[in-house]
């Protein structure tokens, strides 16, 4: 079930667009083009059968005799049924005629058409079995075979394709495309396997798929694994990137957020997310409300179940009714082969499994699990479950699940369990227990249901679980609720809402009707429009209601709410550049110190130690947004979202990029999981690739992000995704590009309320690169602009560091080196002080290109080799490259805008080496080098060889780089 139908059609002979495949197609290819042949192994719907065609398409369009079959499942048992559909599609001239002359000896139904081979195996009946084993010699049957054959009719089978096949191979290439492969019948798989070893050589190869997952062993499932050759290279089929599944679905206008849910919900596989998309159609829900199921998505997920044995389905039931199923878990419930049976279910695309957990794709199949079960079997599950989860509230929870019924005194043993997991942080759990607590208690009295349904919404909203948010919520509006229980489930959806409150004025509206006259439920819902306001940039407005927010809380004398809101005008305040948030912070720190709500992220506490972010004062920040991620990180919600961006920043700045990496990877898998906005992730994603992963995917981050945040009008961090993006760009050696993007921020801010430089620091990089585009006196007057509006406070320094930098390259560009390195090794030793290494490295990379332009080759050299030890140490991949990029060029004595390959490396390399450098320098394949100088592609390959050997280098990348820049190695030295 691959996702034919996600792809556009395509004219005859043109290879179909596919996204996110272009590694495994260029390796495929490769392979290929070394007639070797491939094995695509995944679980249904990943894309197996869209790359096929793609291969196919592109052999066709080459001249290659391409030959198709996909295996069933109810002909798996039929001798040489694929085998006959092969040969069926083999030229006329060709079926017409055996190569009776390589078959004399063998009785006469063995000089028979390959139909009527075809056809004595569908009479004889035979039960093939999967095929299966290299380890059987290459004319022996393979896996089970028919009592009523000989080996004689297994071996003219092989003999006659290999026949064929070799006759067509003398006049082109032949592909075979085997699709489905786990059902192909055994015979089929014999001849395929004999003709494929035998004829590799002379251009006979094949490209396998199959629904195998990677790691599983033969046997453990109808249809085992087996390959075309020894040596194929086998490629387990990923599921898609978040970003890449958005580009699948651009053309169908849903927002990124959506988008990024059914990437959760799907695993990646494009099929099924296709699938789950389909709910979007006609439109998307409103605030944020979960889509219901498709008709589609549910037959998928009741056919797949079907094919799973009845204990990997009572398994997988039991890890539907586990709120944090494990393989481990399962086992200790009573499933022996809880591992094979998961492994089973992967295979037909009903689960994925990561970091040891368990995952439904769709989470929908936990739900028609439990929806086929009977009650008192469910009951028998529940209390299995009980007997060994680790945790007293799951235990309550399992327990309260197997009893089915009112019951008061256990409803309240459920709320004594949830508000235990609140002051834990498990906001999830807390929303599940109070949720369970409301079904199991009695009709009265009716208050105390409505109020734990309130607290379901509320800790929902806090844990990321937006279809529990919504059902309790309509369940509460739709009772008689107090107006304080209307106004607080409204402010639970408002929160759901993450970026996106500019799309919540229907909310909004009703809770304030709700709310009117009342100051203890106006302050919390003017606290959220003020938050709204300053997310639209519309900062005054933000104030104002943040003012209100205030005399509300006072008036009413709520401590936690005057907090809240001293800490929102302190972090408005920042953001407008103004030197009086600390006052309001400091105020704010005086009060009672908040409890653990799921908004640790709206606090005092955290708004301090993102200032310390902002003022540099990093390891005091890293030190305090660490003692918080130890308080939420059972959570799985917005704050723990909050701090693990703060904390990839921080780490960003202190040269720590695998840690970088590790935090932006986690805040980004949770607001998938959670269905939260995308673009605050996204954007410090792009920070932490950008420092230590790769250009290319921060850009692709970027982009997705700023995608986000303009869907849902998030100015703040439209912002900032465009500052990652411009830098991004510049460092992928596009600096016009890159200066056009940072100028967009400028644009941005008419009239709205961009962060001020001393919070969003892209001047200095934006006048960096007008220098180097030789705009030096618009460079020049941004500096100054910036320098008089950051003033001489000592908060936020280090926006003048990269202020510094950039003069230095406006002081290069006019030609006073000294003043110019002056001015960066001043910059330096500020960097230095406030252990900001990376910084110290970009310092010294500029250091490095202004000493090479006035011909210094020895100090050019020792400042870019001080910089690449920083990048190293740091682990910061993508400057390292560039530091690398630097020192090659300064070895080979080149020069900004000299010829591509210099004196040096001409010396180095034959008149045939440096055609061939120049062809895949500038981006050509093997394959085109080859057709263009006339040479096959082995002597390319083994000429690349030789020649990065003699450059000292090991990669295309390299030799693009040294032919004027790549993408993770430009030619000049870029922002920061």
């Amino acid at each position: 079930m691959d996702v034919r139908a996600a792809q556009p059609a395509v004219r005859k002979g043109t290879p179909p667009s596919l996204v996110g495949r272009s590694a495994l197609l260029t390796s495929v290819e490769a392979r290929l083009a070394a007639d070797g042949s491939a094995v695509l192994t995944g679980p249904s719907g990943i894309g197996k059968t869209a790359l096929l065609e793609a291969v196919g398409a592109a052999a066709a369009a080459r001249g290659e005799l391409v030959l198709r079959v996909a295996g069933t499942e109810t002909e798996r048992w039929v001798p040489c049924s694929g085998l006959a559909e092969l040969l069926d599609q083999l030229p006329g001239t060709l079926t017409a005629q055996l190569p009776r002359e390589r078959l004399t000896g063998l009785p006469e139904p063995h000089s028979a058409a390959p139909g009527d081979l075809a056809a004595a195996g569908e009479e004889d009946g035979e039960a093939s079995g999967a095929a299966s084993g290299d380890e059987h010699d290459d004319a022996g049957p393979i896996g089970r075979s028919s009592t009523d054959r000989s080996p004689m009719d297994h071996l003219a089978c092989r003999l006659t394709f290999r026949g064929l096949l070799a006759r067509c191979a003398e006049e082109r290439p032949v592909l075979l495309l085997i699709d489905d492969a786990q059902w192909l019948d055994t015979e089929s798989v014999n001849a395929i396997r004999y003709t494929v070893r035998r004829l590799g050589a002379r251009g006979v190869r094949a490209v396998v798929a199959g629904r195998w997952p990677d790691g599983f062993a033969p046997g453990e499932a109808a249809g085992a694994t087996w390959s075309p050759a020894p040596d194929a290279l086998h490629l387990p089929v990923p599921p898609l990137e978040p970003d890449e599944l958005a580009e699948l679905f651009d053309s169908y206008g849903l927002p990124v957020r959506v988008v990024n849910t059914l990437h959760s919900d799907s695993g990646g596989n494009p099929f099924l997310a296709l699938a789950l998309g389909g709910a979007f159609t006609d439109r998307i829900p409103r605030h944020w409300r979960p889509a219901p199921l498709p008709q589609r998505v549910q037959a998928v997920i009741v056919e797949r179940l079907a094919r799973l044995s009845a204990e990997a389905r009572e398994t997988l039931l039991m890890a539907a009714l586990a709120i944090r199923p494990t393989t481990d878990l399962l086992r200790r419930a009573g499933r022996a082969e809880a591992a094979r049976e998961i492994r089973e279910a992967a295979v037909l695309g009903l689960l994925i499994t990561e970091s040891g957990g368990i995952r439904f794709t769709p989470p929908a199949v936990g739900t028609v699990l439990a929806e086929s079960a009977e009650a008192a079997h469910l009951a028998r599950v529940h209390r299995a479950l009980a007997a060994v989860v680790p945790d007293a509230a799951g235990r309550a929870r399992h327990r309260a699940l197997a009893d089915p019924g009112p019951n008061a005194e256990l409803a309240h043993s459920l709320v004594t369990a949830a508000e235990q997991a609140v002051r834990q942080g498990s906001h999830r759990m807390a929303a599940e227990l109070y949720r369970l607590a409301a079904d199991r208690s009695p009709a009265e009295p009716a208050a105390e249901r409505l109020e734990w349904l309130v607290a379901a919404a509320e800790t929902g909203a806090n844990g990321g679980l937006p279809d529990l948010v919504h059902r309790s919520a309509e369940a509460v509006l739709a009772a008689d609720a107090t107006r304080a229980q209307r106004v607080r489930v409204r402010l639970a959806i408002l929160d759901l809402s993450g970026q996106g409150l500019a799309e919540m004025g229907e909310v909004f509206a009703a809770a304030l009707v709700d709310a009117e006259g009342d100051p203890s439920l106006l302050g919390p819902l003017r606290l959220r429009m003020a938050l709204g306001a300053l997310l639209n940039g519309a900062s005054e407005r933000a104030e104002q209601e943040a003012d209100l927010a205030l005399a509300h809380a006072r008036e009413t004398g709520d401590t936690a709410l005057e907090a809240k809101v001293l800490a929102v005008r302190a972090n408005i305040s920042l953001i407008e550049g103004r030197g009086d948030y600390a006052s309001d912070l400091r105020r704010a720190r005086r009060l009672p110190e908040l409890p653990l709500d799921g908004q640790m992220h709206t606090t005092p506490r955290y708004i301090a130690a993102y200032c310390a972010v902002v003022e540099d004062r990093l390891a005091e920040a890293r030190d305090e947004l660490l003692r918080m991620l130890a308080l939420v990180e059972r959570g799985s919600g917005e704050e723990v979202v909050h701090v693990l961006r703060n904390l990839s920043e921080v780490a960003v700045r202190t040269g720590r990029c695998r840690e970088a990496l590790d935090f932006a990877d986690r805040a980004m898998r949770i607001t998938e999981e959670a269905a939260l906005s995308p673009g605050p992730a996204w954007y410090h994603g792009a920070l932490a690739e950008l420092a230590g992963g790769s250009i290319r995917r921060a850009i692709a981050l970027a982009e997705r992000g700023l995608r986000a945040s303009e869907q849902e009008n998030d100015v703040i961090f439209q912002s900032r995704l465009l500052h990652v993006l411009g830098l991004a760009r510049m460092r992928g050696g596009d600096i016009r590009a890159g200066v056009e993007t940072l100028w967009r921020i400028d644009a941005l801010g008419e009239g709205r309320g961009v962060p001020s430089p001393l919070v969003l620091r892209w001047h200095g990089d934006l006048a960096q690169g007008l220098a180097q585009l030789g705009d030096v006196e618009l460079a020049e007057g941004v500096i100054t602009a910036t320098r008089a509006a950051v003033g001489d406070r000592a908060r936020g320094i280090g926006v003048t560091g990269r202020l510094d930098r950039a003069e230095a390259a406006v002081l290069a560009a006019r030609g006073e080196h000294d003043a110019a390195v002056a001015q960066l090794l001043k910059a330096a030793a500020l960097f230095e002080r406030l252990g900001q290494p990376l910084e110290v490295g970009h310092c010294l990379l500029e250091q490095a290109r202004i000493e090479r332009r006035r011909r210094r080759a020895g100090p050019a050299r020792h400042a870019a080799s001080d910089a690449l030890e920083i990048f190293l140490r740091c682990g910061a991949r993508p400057w390292a490259e560039q530091a690398r990029h630097r020192l090659a060029r300064l070895d080979m004595g080149l020069r900004d805008g000299s010829a591509p390959l210099g004196a040096t490396a001409r010396a180095s390399l034959t008149e045939g080496e440096q055609r061939i450098a120049l062809l895949v320098g500038q981006g050509a394949t093997n394959q085109q080098v080859a057709n263009r100088l006339f040479l096959s592609v082995k002597t390319v390959e083994a000429s690349l060889t030789r020649i990065y050997r003699k450059l000292g280098i090991r990669s295309r990348a390299q030799l693009g780089s040294f032919l004027g820049g790549g993408l993770d190695g430009p030619g000049a030295s870029l922002p920061g």
